[in-house]
């Protein structure tokens, strides 16, 4: 198959070149671990002390990683993807919050994003994170099956009612939902929710994506079995593909609790794991949708590989490829090119709620071997590809 992910023309079209010079000097910085390091626990001081950062934070990392603070912001960048093929998932990014208010008001922002989605053809999805709509701690309680006060129950009511309320608007709406990944210890309530949702909306076709963390060693198993339990109810499964986004905190709590870590024990093996995946979802795409997010380039090659040799269209409505906003523009854009489905996910929110997400960002790009040195070497290939063809 011909290596189309070198192609930085392509890859970077939509950059102005002192956009390309915002990136590579980001990932420049990203590269060095320890100024990450210094950099998040001055940015998350400067934060708490209300210190003047904001217009700094947005003019460099935020306006990289995420569309916009609003919505509305962020349509002119959804409306730019899309005059090359990419189609954008609005993500709401604020996590971390407690209190039933916060929760109900990231419940109104993703019943407006499903709107949204349903007025344009350029966001074929909505998303939202469990953590978003729901209280952490109560997610671990529940999964640990530990009996709730009547307070604690009441609260997990609303939990689940608003899991209901977005699936049953997506549904009405002929929108599909993605539904995100977080810890593994608060996985196993959120997952049975999922799972909830999937019997009752996902009946006719796939409306609700629930998604697996490839680096946990126990999820195509898992997949395995939910399919099973699919074929004998009478739904399909729609999945989101991802590696992970916690491996740290996945090792260290392991470490201190004393059980067995949940995630694989080398990058091989989570890589085979992800792969294993998306052959076995392709091996059942009768009753299964695939949403393989992935910045690996091995993995979307093989994927594509894939989808030919078993005569999948390219534009197959059940497969999609996606990747983060600001990240392997070589991967989306030479996949839209060539005729596949694939969106950005497309970060916003207030600048201060979102910097757990834009931190996260950073160190995942500082942990993962090769990552950022590819994105310095493409963007760099385009910077002199420019120079030289003017």
């Amino acid at each position: 198959m011909e290596k189309i992910f070198n192609n930085t023309e392509t890859a970077f079209a939509l950059k102005t070149d002192t956009e390309l010079d915002r990136a590579y000097f980001l990932f420049k910085m990203i590269a060095n671990e320890p100024l990450v390091r210094i950099g998040t626990a001055v940015t998350n001081f400067a934060i708490k002390a209300h210190l003047p950062v904001e217009g700094l934070i947005r003019a460099t990392v935020f306006d990289h990683f995420c569309g916009g603070t609003t919505e509305d912001d962020c349509l002119s960048v959804v409306d730019k993807l899309y005059t090359k093929g990419v189609s954008s998932v609005l993500d709401y990014s604020v996590e971390g919050k407690e209190e039933e208010s916060q929760f109900d008001a990231a419940l109104q922002m993703t019943l407006k994003t499903i709107e949204f989605a349903k007025e344009r053809q350029a966001i074929p999805f909505a998303v939202f994170k469990p953590t978003g709509i729901g209280r952490f701690d109560l997610y671990v309680k529940v999964g640990e099956k530990k009996v709730l006060s009547d307070a604690e129950q009441s609260e997990w009511n609303k939990v689940v009612a608003r899991f209901d309320n977005i699936c049953k608007m997506a549904h009405d709406k002929d929108v599909a939902i993605l539904i995100d990944a977080e810890e593994s210890w608060m996985q196993d309530a959120s997952d049975e929710i999922v799972t909830q949702m999937m019997r009752k909306y996902n009946k006719e076709k796939v409306i609700v994506f629930n998604t697996l963390q490839m680096y946990r060693w126990d999820r195509l198993e898992y997949l395995k079995n939910l399919h099973q339990m699919a074929k004998a109810e009478g739904f399909y499964i729609g999945m989101k593909l991802v590696r992970g986004a916690y491996m740290e905190k996945e090792n260290k709590r392991a470490e201190e609790k004393g059980y067995k870590s949940p995630i694989c024990s080398s990058k091989k093996a989570t890589d085979d794991n992800y792969d294993a995946s998306v052959i076995y979802m392709l091996d059942h795409l009768d009753n299964m949708s695939i949403f393989a997010g992935t910045h690996n380039e091995d993995s979307s090659y093989q994927l594509m590989n894939l989808m030919q040799q078993r005569g999948f269209a390219s534009n197959d409505s059940r497969i999609w490829f996606g990747q983060l906003y600001g990240m392997s523009d070589n991967i989306s854009y030479n996949l839209a090119k060539n005729d596949y489905n694939v969106a950005k996910y497309l970060p916003f929110g207030p600048v201060r709620d979102v910097m757990p997400y834009l931190i996260r960002r950073a160190e995942e790009n500082t942990s993962v071997a090769g990552q950022t040195s590819r994105e310095l070497n493409l963007l760099k290939t385009e910077k002199e590809r420019r120079k030289a063809s003017r």
